[in-house]
């Protein structure tokens, strides 16, 4: 597919470049996990098929995909290794701010690079205090009047794998996003992360340490600045994308597991698994979650279709797609934790052997779905509809200023 003979990629085509990538992926997923084997060969198969070209306009070299369609691949994805998606998150919505952004030079710069398969990687939250009040990272003017970046970041997801790391700051007060090269002199990252799920995505400690960065390299607002924004239910719904993709992926090999086992029990309703109503239900369970996980993902994806296309800043449709991300948290979290604990009821002991590793998908659906905790995202859809209480778009975790000045020495 050339860039500059095509107008709009169809879905064929797209499943015909990396459907094939995605099955070389999903043949050594289960290895990786076992062994904490970061995928850094599986990421440079997706950098040389230029998958993070997807949302890079036809013009500048991408596929000109929409949203829709970027999404669905997620999906298919997160089902060969839920790692990937997730650990590609922030690059989506990088490209994303190039496409809405104004044209200019450095936009163009960016989006040719991105369609080259350059990946963006992130740190953004911080360990400890925090970001609730400020980011502890700062951007300050030097001694020779260039800007130096300092700092510890955790949850730096994908970096390690990134050619560039878009790092959030605070500049005398100001949130503040910055773009770093991951090779920098004073960067330096861990692989650290120490969650029971997910354990391949990178999401460790990154340091920054005296960090010289060129004007440019200065993008705009941080990420928890105030106001509306079409960031917060796209980068949720990457991580609701993973859990569609797990789904999938435990339907698949939960299925493959029973068709292949004779064993059964004395007072089971047929000689064979595949063939007991029991059994089946629960495989029905499992594809039901999976197909209406990614159901859900599409349909919110629409909206952040229509919301985009219309320039990203119109209130009440950046109001609807907050919502419907929102809401999809919990149909999608519901479904899919439910589903993936329900996969060790088909069999004995013997399939909760390591070796089968379907422990991993509860694992990774439960460690992912704690990223944007359900709760205050359910309280937060029942005070919008109730009394048209805003919703809180971009946030930060750490101590607030009345915590840390309780804890204060007299």
């Amino acid at each position: 597919m050339s860039s500059s003979t095509i107008e709009a990629v169809t879905d064929r085509e797209l499943e015909d470049r990396f459907h094939p990538i995605f099955d070389r992926i999903a043949e050594g997923a289960l290895g990786r996990e076992r062994d904490r084997r970061l995928p850094f060969d599986e990421v440079g198969l997706l950098r040389d098929a230029r998958f993070g070209a997807l949302r890079v306009p036809v013009e500048f070299g991408g596929f000109g995909a929409s949203v829709r369609q970027l999404f669905g691949l997620l999906i298919d994805l997160a089902a060969a290794e839920s790692n990937l998606p997730q650990a590609l998150r922030v690059h989506w919505s990088f490209v994303e701010d190039q496409r809405l952004a104004a044209p200019t030079v450095n936009r163009e710069r960016w989006l040719r690079a991105a369609a080259e398969g350059t990946l963006i990687g992130n740190a953004i939250t911080e360990p400890g205090v925090g970001a609730a009040d400020r980011y502890q990272t700062t951007l300050r003017r030097g001694d020779d009047g260039t800007w130096v970046l300092d700092g510890v970041k955790y949850y730096s997801t994908g970096s390690l794998y990134a050619d560039h790391i878009l790092v959030a700051a605070d500049r005398d007060g100001e949130r503040v996003s910055v773009l770093v090269d991951a090779d920098a002199p004073g960067v330096a990252q861990t692989d650290d992360w120490d969650g029971f799920g997910q354990r391949l995505t990178a999401s460790g400690t990154t340091t920054f340490s005296g960090v010289v960065v060129p004007e440019d390299r200065i993008l705009g607002p941080g990420y928890g600045a105030p106001g509306r924004t079409y960031a917060t239910s796209y980068l949720q719904l990457v991580q609701l994308a993973v859990l569609a993709g797990i789904a999938r992926r435990a339907e698949t090999d939960t299925a493959e597991w029973v068709r292949a086992r004779t064993r059964t029990f004395t007072h089971a309703a047929a000689d064979l698994p595949r063939h007991d109503p029991l059994v089946q239900q629960v495989i029905g369970k499992l594809s039901a979650a999976a197909y209406g996980a990614r159901a859900t993902v599409l349909a919110v994806a629409d909206e952040l279709d229509r919301l985009l296309d219309a320039g990203g800043e119109d209130p009440e449709l950046l109001d609807r797609a907050e919502a419907a991300a929102a809401r999809a948290q919990s149909v999608v979290i519901g479904l899919v934790l439910d589903a993936t604990a329900q996969v060790f009821e088909v069999g004995g002991a013997s399939i909760t052997s390591s070796e089968l590793g379907l422990d991993r998908h509860w694992r990774n659906a439960r460690t992912i779905s704690a990223h944007n905790p359900l709760i205050y995202k359910q309280q937060s859809v029942g005070a919008y509809v109730l009394n048209g209480d805003p919703l809180p778009y971009a946030w930060s975790a750490g101590q607030r200023q009345s915590v840390r000045d309780a804890d204060a020495p007299a």
